[in-house]
């Protein structure tokens, strides 16, 4: 009796219909054009990242070669960077800085997310709309007024000075986590708050565990963001035991006659690494981090 269930079980998988829709002339030709423009954009993304991957493995100093690829492979720019550079410095003084940083905008952005987001109190919506007109502004505009603030008190080549500018003025973040704290059902909340939980009990229990894929992305966007900072960087950290990633680098490109671009291409690429790293690991919970709160119930 068994196999004859089997059987027929197996006749049914066989004969299954599978339908499959048939495109118009005008949907195929949507999709080839939109096929062909995935490619050229692809192409255009990739040609800078070859170029530089093929210049910092050629000989000699200049960026441009005869060919697009060198005639002759060699790793010899990178073992340069490591024996005539502090580039393992740079690295480490960077990776510090900027998971400080991420940190330090975390512990700022996500209470005031929350506090935006599920709580009323006065000055609420002027509050959370005059963060997003000053984050409008430039940080151009502060350089000189925080520049005078740090010579004024000689705060330069101090880190932790740098950590706390880079970390303030996080407006982007803190909308970005209100989108997702948004999307947290209220009646959640207020049942919890029924039960007896305190705001912090209801912050810490039932709304930072459900923001996890959201904090991976604001910390990925703070530490890239920190990553890449070259205005204020420069201004403050002068001496070389305290450079980082962006500053050493323009050692290697500090004027006409010095410029050695091999050698910058070779420090280029190993200096993206980290970030690419973090990408490749943290990539689901960025997908669905960035969609967190964009639907509503």
């Amino acid at each position: 009796m068994q196999t004859e269930v089997n059987l027929k079980s197996l006749v049914r998988k066989k004969d299954k219909v599978v339908y499959k829709k048939k495109l118009r002339s005008d949907e195929i030709r949507a999709a080839w054009f939109g096929r062909i423009f995935i490619w050229i954009m692809i192409a255009i993304t990739l040609f800078p990242i070859v170029a530089v991957i093929s210049a910092s493995m050629a000989k000699g100093s200049a960026f441009t070669q005869t060919t697009f690829f060198p005639s002759e492979w060699t790793l010899e720019n990178y073992r340069r960077v490591f024996e005539k550079t502090n580039f393992l410095l740079w690295l480490k003084n960077s990776l510090i800085l900027c998971t400080a940083v991420a940190l330090v905008q975390l512990v700022l952005s996500v209470p005031a997310a929350f506090a935006f987001s599920k709580l009323r109190f006065w000055g609420r919506k002027n509050g959370l709309m005059s963060l997003l007109i000053l984050q409008m502004f430039p940080a151009a505009m502060a350089l000189p007024a925080i520049m005078g603030i740090v010579f004024t008190y000689n705060l330069t080549n101090k880190p932790l000075v740098l950590i706390l500018i880079l970390a303030g003025g996080s407006a982007y973040n803190i909308w970005l986590l209100k989108g997702a704290v948004d999307g947290i059902p209220d009646e959640l909340v207020e049942a919890a708050y029924i039960d007896g939980a305190s705001t912090w009990k209801v912050f810490s229990v039932i709304i930072l565990p459900l923001l996890r894929n959201m904090l991976i992305v604001i910390f990925l966007f703070a530490f890239i963001g920190a990553y890449s900072e070259f205005m204020f960087t420069s201004a403050i950290l002068k001496n070389a035991e305290v450079q980082t990633i962006v500053t050493g680098l323009q050692k290697f490109i500090k004027d006409q006659f010095s410029a050695n671009w091999t050698m910058y291409s070779s420090a280029a690429v190993m200096a993206a690494s980290p970030i690419v790293i973090i990408f490749m690991l943290l990539q689901k919970y960025i997908a669905s981090g960035l969609v967190s709160g964009s639907v509503k119930e």
